[in-house]
C-alpha cells in the first residue's frame, strides 16, 4: 500500500493532514480539534497546531489515523462454510476468496468484524484500519442486525432477557432490539439488532436460555444492508454509503 502523495516529513496544519487522509474536510477536521477529539503523540490537538504526515501519531478519539492512499469497501454476502480471514492454514475458503482476483491484488483488504463459519450475511471488507476500528468498537454502538431461526419459539419473558442483555462469561452483552417476526410450528424467526460484538454473542445468548440456533444471518451493518445481493455476491460500497458508515460512528464527512 502506498501512502498519499510523496513523503511529507515537513509540518503542516493537522486539519490538512485529516483532510488528505479523508477523514473529513478541513472545516470538518476543525471541528474535530475544537471538540478536543484530536491528539498529536498522546497531546491533545488545539487549532493552529501542526505535524508531521510521516513522523507524528496523529489520533481520532483515540484511533490512530489511516494514511493508506487509497480505499477500497466491498459488502460480501457471506455463505455458511467460509472462514471470516485473510488467510486459513488448513485452506478452508475464505471471505477473501470471493474478491475479485484484480482487487486483490492491488488492494490488502481484510474483514471488517467477524462471522462465525456457520453463520452467513453481510461482511464488510476494506483497506480503511480507521474506519474499521471505530465501526468494530462499542464506544460508537454501531448497530448490527441479524435474523435467526431458533427452536422452540421465543417466549415473552425470555424476550425481555435478550432486549436487557445475558450475562455471559466476559460480561453483559448490553441491551438489544429483539421481535420475534414469524413462527412455523415449533421453530420461530427472530429479527435481533445487536450494538455489541463478544465472541459468538448471539448464539451463545440463545443457547444460554436453552434455544437451539439453526440459522443465522446477519442482514445490515447501520445504514448498510445486504438487500438483494445473493449469497457469495460481492459489490463496492457507493461514495454515500461511506460517508454514511463514517457518520455512524462520530465523524462528519
Amino acid at each position: 500500500m502506498e501512502e498519499c502523495g510523496l513523503r511529507v516529513e515537513k509540518k503542516e496544519r493537522i486539519q490538512k493532514i485529516l483532510a488528505r487522509a479523508d477523514i473529513a474536510s478541513r472545516r470538518a477536521s476543525e471541528a474535530l480539534i475544537a471538540q478536543g477529539r484530536v491528539t498529536v503523540n498522546g497531546k491533545k490537538a488545539v487549532l493552529g497546531d501542526k505535524a508531521s504526515w510521516d513522523k507524528d501519531d496523529i489520533r481520532i478519539d483515540g484511533i490512530p489515523i489511516d494514511k493508506t492512499c487509497e480505499r477500497k469497501y466491498l459488502i460480501l454476502n457471506k455463505p455458511r462454510g467460509v472462514i471470516t480471514a485473510t488467510f486459513d492454514s488448513h485452506r478452508r475458503k475464505t471471505v477473501m476468496d470471493f474478491v475479485p482476483e484484480h482487487i486483490r491484488e492491488r488492494f490488502r483488504l481484510f474483514p471488517v468484524g467477524r462471522l462465525d463459519m456457520d453463520s452467513g450475511g453481510l461482511i464488510l471488507l476494506t483497506n480503511d484500519g480507521f474506519l474499521a476500528n471505530r465501526v468494530t468498537h462499542p464506544r460508537y454502538g454501531v448497530p448490527r442486525e441479524y435474523l435467526i431461526e431458533i427452536e422452540p419459539v421465543l417466549t415473552p419473558k425470555d424476550v425481555s432477557v435478550l432486549r436487557k442483555g445475558v450475562d455471559l462469561e466476559e460480561g453483559n452483552t448490553g441491551p438489544a432490539e429483539v421481535s420475534v417476526v414469524a413462527v412455523r410450528g415449533r421453530r420461530a424467526l427472530v429479527k435481533m439488532v445487536i450494538y455489541t460484538g463478544r465472541k459468538r454473542q448471539i448464539r451463545r445468548s440463545f443457547a444460554q436460555l436453552g434455544y437451539k440456533v439453526y440459522e443465522l444471518s446477519r442482514v445490515r451493518i447501520d445504514s448498510i444492508h445486504i438487500g438483494s445481493l445473493k449469497t457469495g455476491e460481492i459489490r463496492e460500497l457507493t461514495p454515500e454509503e461511506v460517508k454514511m458508515l463514517y457518520r455512524a460512528t462520530g465523524i462528519d464527512v
